[in-house]
């Protein structure tokens, strides 16, 4: 039988705190159950689970675009100091691809576990080397080569640790 998902989760854990950043992701498709394993580690721990294209959209409302894709690494560190927690757990995470905020969704994450440690869902695939998010030629595509972080896929029962490298390839 395989290993319930957010025991996976936790067994990762001690990985990525022994990072520089603290980064966990769970990556999958969407309904691979991302958010229930987040929900689990939240009711059993009682870390918070931020749903990060909720909160972020409403602190972007009433900023230009071009305000938007300044601020936007900003507020999302706000959102996340505000649960004043060791461990956040980020679900929902679209928006970060968003092509008008001009962002590095991963960079994002690993800049906020520096200092505490972040478990996020990631809607796409990992194939125990390239981290991708969307489909080659999708206007909001991102891959990244050995991404810094512990990795947790639904697709399998086994977890794997992506060797830490540099962050980013496009």
């Amino acid at each position: 039988m395989a290993t319930p998902l957010p025991d996976r989760i936790l067994a990762e854990l001690p990985k990525a705190t022994a990072m520089y950043s603290k980064l966990v992701l769970l990556v999958g498709p969407p309904r691979s159950e991302k958010t229930g394993a987040l929900n689990e580690l939240a009711a059993r721990f009682g870390w918070p689970r931020i749903n990060v294209s909720l909160q972020l959209s409403e602190r972007l409302l009433d900023l230009t675009q071009k305000q938007r894709a300044v601020r936007v690494a900003g507020l999302l560190d706000d959102i996340v100091k505000v649960s004043a927690s060791d461990v956040v757990l980020l679900d929902n995470i679209e928006l970060l691809f968003a092509v008008e905020l001009s962002q590095d969704p991963l960079r994002l994450m690993q800049s906020m576990s520096r200092n505490r440690t972040v478990i996020s869902s990631w809607p796409g695939t990992f194939d125990g080397q390239v981290l991708t998010y969307a489909e080659p030629g999708h206007r909001e595509f991102k891959k990244y080569v050995a991404p810094q972080a512990a990795i947790v896929s639904t697709a399998d029962a086994q977890t794997t640790d992506a060797a830490p490298a540099q962050a980013g390839t496009r």
